[in-house]
């Protein structure tokens, strides 16, 4: 399935159905009477937020939503019928944003998640509502009330625990694919990752969601390269683990791009809590992966840990790790 995380979209909720004009006329009924009933409600639009979607992608062959019209009143005191709710189903972690693409008006973060999000048009009145002692053969009826209309944009924030975040190839894909039964794209050039993977993973007993975004680079909160749209993904998690591969010449550098990239995007993505590790230990050797980590310590003031997702080693112990702060943030 495709993965699409923005879609626009056009909602409008039902008119309410006409009132109308008719008297009894009935020649066992003395001195008749207006019975025109009132018309039913236009249907509401309501978002659900549902499980077992994980992309907008729908929404791009379906982008306008309209609700039935109730219809109109009837003689003999009859009410019109109610236009039926139309419920707009979207993945859970859905925002439901404004025209200008900044104005969260919805944020529909909790499974079975329901919002009445436009209120359909009411009915208008038949001639019967306006019958009274002085006026008791009303002609008069209301057109139904119209209902609402909006253009909305859908932005998706997958919801996950945990957040993998580094440069283009730092080992975020493999490191997912070890400890989980995500399948992402690994290949040796940058970008491999183009849309954002999960991937459920256990700590011991503890099990937790890993979200893995598509790598940053300098420049990334200007657009350069795939951007920083994608760090919305990691909004909601608890930790991040950033990945450093440990084969580069500078990992001080690339450590203060990411944490750069971060500051600048906002969200309070800065301030979660985060564990430092470099990658590919298996590739330069334990001696000078603890050369590596030490370096970034003394540059930064970052504790950081040496990890091989291919032999394994310290992987354990990382998960072990987010999953402490995970159990932290959850109490």
């Amino acid at each position: 399935m495709k993965f699409l995380d923005q879609a626009k979209i056009y909602v409008s909720s039902g008119d309410g159905g006409p009132g109308s004009i008719s008297f009894r006329r009935e020649k066992y009924v003395q001195n008749g009477g207006p019975d025109g009933g009132n018309g039913g409600r236009g249907g509401a639009i309501i978002f659900e937020a549902v499980t077992g979607l994980n992309t907008l992608i729908d929404f791009r062959y379906a982008q306008h939503f309209r609700a039935p019209n109730g219809t109109g009143g009837a003689g003999r005191d009859r009410t019109g019928s109610k236009g039926d709710d139309l419920v707009v189903r979207v993945p859970v972690g859905t925002e439901i944003i404004d025209e200008d693409k900044e104005t969260v008006l919805l944020d529909m973060s909790e499974e079975g998640q329901r919002v009445v999000f436009l209120k359909g048009g009411d009915g208008g009145f038949g001639n019967a509502h306006y019958k009274s002692a002085t006026n008791q053969a009303p002609r008069r009826k209301t057109p139904g009330w119209p209902g609402e209309e909006r253009a909305l944009w859908l932005r998706l924030k997958l919801i996950a625990d945990a957040g993998l975040v580094g440069l283009p190839n730092a080992g975020k894909s493999t490191f997912l694919s070890v400890v989980s039964q995500a399948k992402p794209k690994i290949a040796d050039y940058p970008f491999t990752t183009l849309h954002p993977n999960l991937g459920v993973v256990k700590a011991g007993e503890y099990s937790f969601v890993i979200a893995d975004i598509p790598g940053l680079i300098k420049g990334a909160s200007q657009g350069q390269g795939l951007g920083d749209r994608f760090l919305g993904h990691v909004e909601r998690t608890s930790v991040l683990l950033h990945l450093i591969d440990g084969t580069q010449d500078d990992v001080v550098d690339a450590y203060k791009t990411i944490q750069h990239e971060l500051k600048e995007y906002g969200g309070s993505l800065i301030k979660k809590p985060q564990i430092i590790a470099l990658t590919k230990m298996d590739s330069i050797g334990e001696e000078l992966a603890l050369d590596q980590a030490r370096i970034l310590e003394e540059a930064t003031g970052q504790k950081a840990m040496v990890i091989s997702s291919i032999s394994g080693e310290n992987v354990d112990t990382a998960l072990y790790k987010l999953a402490d702060i995970i159990k932290i943030n959850k109490q």
